[in-house]
């Protein structure tokens, strides 16, 4: 876990006056689960947005797989894949149909005995004949998942994955993210869940405002912060957790 997969120095990002990124620098590692949280508003899809080159930077530099995302955009994008939190892929064709779509985009070459394997490790061994639109939410989000990583890119951007989804769904997730990052894939995983984030995060960083606040494990980031007097009053079980610390952080005011 000491090869950075994706580097973030000093990322400045303006929509015109405003500054939403504000000189933010991050690395995640190969093997690694990275969680980016922070309020609405905090500058995290704007960095997510960045990472993936759908914004120019006004400042600072972003490399994936070795590769600088402003001078060798199409290889960098090569080295990533992204599962959003909404899917839209095409509610008609089959489970099948959709994974063999996008392995042709990606130029991968899929045998039956290949795509079986895939449908048997996401659980949907018996419904490669189903229709996208059929699916629940969880197996949608699964398919999602295979879909990014078709190409077995070493960075893998997953945008609050387990929204909506019932625990069962949620854990199953998380086990595919667990196995990702047991095969060497470096994850960045932004999420509005505490629990998820102290639950598979290797390391986390706290973003408000446009600025990194703190960086660290989950349960370091408990320990450091565990006597901070606004941690202590965000408390509301007596046992200090990542969100006491999320809140103390970065207050208790609603974003919008």
């Amino acid at each position: 876990m000491d090869q950075p997969v994706l580097e973030v120095t000093g990322l400045t990002i303006r929509y015109g006056s405003f500054e939403a990124v504000k000189g933010v620098t991050f690395s995640v590692n190969a093997g690694e689960i990275f969680g980016l949280l922070g309020p609405n508003g905090a500058g995290k899809t704007s960095t997510l947005s960045a990472v993936e080159g759908l914004l120019l930077p006004a400042a600072g530099r972003i490399v994936v797989g070795g590769n600088d995302t402003i001078k060798h955009p199409r290889q960098a994008r090569a080295n990533m894949g992204v599962q959003l939190q909404a899917t839209s892929f095409q509610p008609e064709l089959t489970v099948r149909e959709i994974i063999r779509l996008y392995a042709g985009i990606y130029g991968v070459n899929l045998s039956n005995e290949n795509l079986q394997e895939i449908l048997t490790s996401i659980k949907l061994k018996d419904d490669g004949a189903k229709r996208f639109g059929q699916l629940s939410g969880g197996q949608q989000q699964r398919v999602s998942l295979v879909i990014a990583m078709i190409h077995q890119p070493p960075l893998v951007l997953l945008d609050e994955p387990t929204t909506g989804l019932d625990p069962q769904s949620r854990r199953q997730l998380w086990e595919r993210m667990e196995y990702l990052r047991g095969r060497g894939h470096g994850i960045l995983l932004t999420t509005h869940s505490m629990e998820e984030a102290e639950a598979v995060c290797d390391r986390l960083a706290i973003i408000d405002h446009g600025q990194i606040v703190v960086t660290g494990t989950p349960a370091g980031l408990i320990e450091s912060n565990r006597d901070r007097q606004e941690v202590i009053q965000a408390s509301r079980r007596g046992k200090i957790t990542l969100e006491d610390v999320f809140i103390g952080l970065t207050g208790q005011e609603i974003r919008s």
